[in-house]
């Protein structure tokens, strides 16, 4: 299996084109976020409907939301991928009303893999760039 294609086609399906009903040929059952700051999910085993969850929250905020990845790194059990974020602040983040501004933000994702499954992730960016791309701070 080649772990870097599975997750690229898993950013598209999943994040790129909203495909919740694809999530189970993506994630195993038992999902950890092992790291991302400020994530209300961190440190968290997520079950599927809980990982769904996830991105309902995430397409509420930002609609269009797009990951465009910059590079990757293939190991037996991780890969390893740096990427762009893009889209527009169209509903609520938490308290905050939406802006309808636009954010543009770079990260880092160290995807876990269990059973040829994502079965978590380490993640870092810099979420106060985008609390101030929506002037939030």
């Amino acid at each position: 299996m080649n772990k870097e294609s599975f997750l690229r086609e898993f950013m598209d399906e999943i994040w790129n084109e909203k495909n919740y009903n694809k999530v189970e040929q993506f994630i195993h059952p038992e999902y950890t976020i092992h790291l991302d700051a400020a994530d209300p999910w961190e440190g968290k085993t997520l079950s599927y409907s809980d990982f769904k969850e996830r991105l309902t929250f995430s397409f509420n905020s930002f609609p269009d939301m797009n990951f465009e990845i910059t590079s990757a790194i293939q190991e037996e059990n991780h890969v390893a991928i740096t990427w762009i974020l893009t889209g527009t602040n169209l509903g609520k983040i938490g308290e905050f009303e939406p802006t309808k501004k636009s954010i543009h933000t770079k990260g880092l994702t160290i995807y876990h893999f269990k059973d040829n499954l994502i079965n978590g992730h380490t993640q870092v960016f810099d979420r106060v760039a985008v609390m101030k791309q929506l002037g939030f701070i």
